[in-house]
């Protein structure tokens, strides 16, 4: 989709503009104006600081386009994550990461919606508009995420009412939204479960708290968001889910349109 972003004539919020041109997140913006990499016509910004399309913005001493944030071209694609992938841009370690397989863009960047571990394959958003970033990774969206997970051990009602009643982890409560028992055999059983948050390993931590192991973990479906109608500058927004399409191989991505009529 493409519009025309159109300022007031005041300008808007300096992180704003920087999350839309896809340098990053919102917040991660904020970082970087309180570190002091970002300048507006040869001064510092500061917090709270507004541009125009017509200014020049400088990070780290080197000047940004805004063409991307000025055409309100959003991207959004879905990758299907496979096992011994990091989702971090660069590894000290020289393992592969998500963005390897990402295509290039110009004067932009791809920012994960979300992590997986290591050891998680499943379903990964990317996009190049912080905006729509920052609102789906914001714990007060509370977006969805439905994991498919086998786990290894004696599970008992009073441990699946535990993890659907909350428990309470080093970073605090933490509980299943639903759960629901997917059958297997043995002592391995699999499960369909969904979180509110992203926090660290919480699903894998989630089972741990009930001495049960989990083997294997499925990110199958989130929600993201898509603007109502227009591009970047209109701000009605709505919640769709998004699941891995059947025939979506592990270790390919898709570019995700916005639905008809939206």
């Amino acid at each position: 989709m493409t519009t025309e972003t159109t300022l007031p004539p005041q300008g808007e919020k300096l992180q704003k503009i920087l999350a839309g041109a896809g340098l990053g997140s919102r917040r991660e913006m904020e970082r970087w104006i309180t570190d002091g990499r970002i300048s507006v016509n040869g001064s510092k910004a500061n917090l709270g600081d507004r541009a125009t399309l017509a200014d020049i913005i400088t990070v780290d001493g080197r000047a940004i386009k805004l063409d991307a944030y000025a055409s309100g071209i959003r991207r959004v694609i879905a990758y299907n994550k496979p096992e011994g992938e990091i989702c971090s841009r660069l590894d000290k370690e020289g393992r592969p990461t998500v963005f390897d397989k990402l295509p290039r863009l110009k004067g932009e960047r791809w920012i994960a919606i979300g992590r997986l571990d290591l050891n998680t394959s499943g379903l990964l958003l990317f996009t190049n508009d912080g905006e729509l970033a920052s609102r789906l990774m914001h714990p007060s969206h509370a977006i969805e995420r439905e994991y498919a997970v086998r786990v290894m051990g004696e599970i008992t009602q009073q441990k699946v009412k535990n993890l659907f009643d909350g428990v309470e982890l080093e970073d605090g409560m933490a509980r299943f939204t639903d759960i629901v028992d997917s059958g297997g055999t043995g002592i391995n059983h699999w499960f369909h479960v969904c979180v509110l948050e992203g926090r660290n390993r919480e699903v894998r931590r989630l089972w741990e708290s009930q001495d049960l192991m989990w083997t294997r973990c499925w990110l199958k479906s989130r929600q993201h968001w898509l603007k109502n109608s227009g591009g970047r500058n209109v701000r009605r927004m709505a919640t769709t889910p998004t699941l891995i399409p059947k025939g979506f191989q592990v270790d390919s991505r898709r570019q995700m349109s916005e639905p008809p009529g939206a």
